[in-house]
């Protein structure tokens, strides 16, 4: 097994954790958006001191008119996709949550046809057929489940599968300036001092002070956001990055496995196999190379990308 397949894979599997971390600081009374300024902060931290150790270069902006990509990046997409991946970890399950994050390639490919102009081949509308397919499953649309069925919670499951898509698009025109790394630290950065203004540190902070909270907070930050992103992104250049992108699907069946055994959460085999779809589908993009975006950057949320970081 060779050193690309290895760091690949253990980077998705550490993304696919993100719910465990999430959940467990939900125990404690914290808001999505909360845990939204927990994780973006504690990773622009850590990013920075890694980069300080290893290619200070990397912490400088060209310029400071190119904060604008940042803007997007960090506060249009990572802020908004990780608000709603965890609302709906909160409303629905971590499995189900997951699986909608990974309609991003589909957001991708229509974003890319209105705002690009690029061609909708066949191998791109059987795959969103696919995903339309996979998303009627997950969410108990089809069939027809009033019981497992939630509106509210698939809305804000495919908002983060939409913000998932608008940081491959924002982060295209950052790479032509930035290397993936870069783009990733500003992102971070960004994102925490546009949200920790708004944390409740008369209310919360106490809560900050405990031993388990820290782990948690900071585990969000490192295992599955920092270093995840990190390993990734060596594997990534040790080999195609479709291959890398094929691999990555293996995220929501960790996430799925930590929500269905950790967390006793209800997925069903209807379920199980609307998630199949979904990650087919991106398998399936990534095997018609002619048929992806044109170098836009796809990641947590997915995918080639040389800018994924689950962010």
């Amino acid at each position: 097994m060779n050193k690309a397949f290895i760091y690949i894979l253990l980077g998705a599997s550490l993304w696919g954790t993100i719910g465990w971390y999430v959940k467990n600081l939900y125990s404690y009374g914290f808001t999505p958006m909360e845990v939204v300024t927990l994780r973006v902060s504690s990773a622009a931290f850590l990013l920075i001191i890694y980069l300080a150790m290893t290619t200070p270069k990397k912490l400088k902006l060209t310029s400071f008119r190119d904060i604008g990509f940042f803007i997007g990046t960090g506060i249009f997409s990572i802020v908004f996709f990780n608000f709603c991946l965890f609302t709906a970890i909160d409303m629905s399950t971590i499995p189900t949550a997951t699986a909608l994050l990974y309609t991003g390639p589909a957001f991708v490919t229509i974003l890319s046809f209105l705002l690009f102009k690029e061609s909708l081949t066949k191998p791109k509308i059987v795959a969103l057929i696919v995903t339309l397919v996979g998303v009627a499953l997950v969410v108990g649309l089809v069939p027809l489940n009033l019981n497992t069925f939630q509106l509210s919670s698939v809305l804000f499951g495919l908002g983060s599968g939409f913000g998932y898509a608008l940081y491959s698009i924002f982060s295209k025109f950052a790479l032509k300036k930035y290397t993936s790394l870069s783009v990733t630290l500003f992102t971070f950065v960004v994102a925490a001092l546009f949200l920790l203004p708004f944390f409740p540190y008369e209310e919360k902070m106490h809560l900050l002070m405990d031993p388990l909270v820290l782990f948690y907070t900071v585990g969000l930050g490192f295992l599955p956001t920092a270093f995840a992103y990190i390993i990734y992104t060596y594997g990534l250049n040790l080999t195609e990055a479709s291959f890398a992108s094929i691999l990555t699907t293996v995220e929501p069946v960790v996430a799925a496995l930590i929500g269905i055994i950790l967390f006793q959460e209800p997925f069903t085999v209807v379920q199980m196999a609307g998630m199949a779809c979904i990650i087919g589908a991106v398998i399936f993009i990534q095997v018609f190379p002619e048929s992806t975006p044109k170098k836009i950057a796809l990641s947590d949320v997915h995918h080639d990308t040389r800018v994924k970081n689950h962010l």
